[in-house]
């Protein structure tokens, strides 16, 4: 018997473990990626106390110190989380099961790819899916943002600053849904390109991103444009069916916790981008929430 079993080994997970080891909580950890989303990103610039680090590293370095905690962690997918009828929760995983008193969900978010040629293959490469953390990466080089809401928006307002040159490609130009003000911004900026009804057909280059094909499906027509970096911007997944039993979820499937991260479930707790806490997703952020669930989980068994 745990007293806590986390969800999700990405920082959020890993956090929480942390803090629960050092309130003397016998915890387990299971995620099937350990790093979650941060493995998405190439280098990170903007996590206090590191000016400079590869994700690996840092993966590598919340891993260790989890571990030297006393934390167990398991390399595994979650199944099927079931209630017993004493309080605890019992927890599937491959071919295992364990038991804990309390759990904390931290599975994240994932983002919705475009599913085109060269998109896995240079993931990491000039592939990326977050312009807050790989945009500094791209000074002075071209850019190309795809989407049409407001994260496409913004990271096409923000890559200005930082780029030479911005493609902004949009599929349809009915389905804009950013801001009339943040789309007014947009055109203004003379280094950004707006290329409305187009699609990404391939990414390629050689051993990194160098150039993009595209496609104008209104007017039926074709186009190469040479860069250095492609942010994708068309949403990120919440994936909490298997929870659906304990917690209530926004429309866009987040879980809704109070600002203790406890959810509608005495003894469940949720952390990081797969709650509704913040629209704003950033390791910091997903760690302080995590301190926070961790901590509330403890109260609630001292309470119990």
């Amino acid at each position: 018997m745990y007293d806590t079993i986390i969800i999700g080994s990405g920082p959020a997970g890993m956090t929480a473990g942390m803090y629960a080891s050092r309130r003397e909580m016998k915890t387990l950890i299971i995620g099937k990626e350990p790093g979650g989303q941060m493995v998405w990103a190439h280098e990170i610039e903007n996590y206090p106390g590191v000016k400079r680090i590869s994700a690996f590293e840092l993966v590598q370095i919340f891993r260790e110190q989890v571990l030297s905690f006393g934390v167990e962690m398991k390399d595994a997918e979650v199944k099927k989380v079931e209630k017993t009828e004493t309080g605890s929760f019992k927890v599937y995983y491959d071919n295992e099961m364990a038991e804990a008193r309390t759990i904390i969900i931290s599975i994240g978010l994932s983002p919705r790819r475009l599913a085109i040629k060269g998109e896995e293959e240079f993931n990491g490469k000039g592939v990326s899916y977050c312009a807050n953390c790989d945009g500094p990466f791209f000074r002075g080089k071209k850019v190309a943002v795809v989407g049409s809401g407001n994260s496409a928006f913004d990271a096409a307002e923000v890559l200005s600053k930082i780029a030479s040159e911005v493609y902004l490609l949009v599929r349809n130009e009915d389905s804009i849904r950013a801001f009339d003000s943040l789309v007014a911004e947009i055109k203004k900026r003379s280094n950004i390109h707006l290329r409305l009804n187009t699609v990404i057909e391939e990414i390629a280059g050689e051993n990194k991103v160098e150039r993009i094909n595209c496609a104008n499906i209104k007017e039926n027509t074709k186009e190469v444009i040479d860069l250095d970096g492609v942010f994708v911007e068309i949403g990120r997944i919440a994936s909490a069916d298997l929870f659906a039993d304990f917690v209530e979820r926004t429309e866009a499937g987040r879980i809704i916790v109070d600002n203790q991260c406890a959810t509608k479930t005495p003894g469940v707790f949720a952390a990081g981008d797969v709650t509704d806490l913040s629209e704003f997703k950033q390791i910091s952020i997903a760690t302080g929430q995590a301190t926070i669930a961790a901590l509330s989980a403890y109260k609630y068994l001292q309470g119990k």
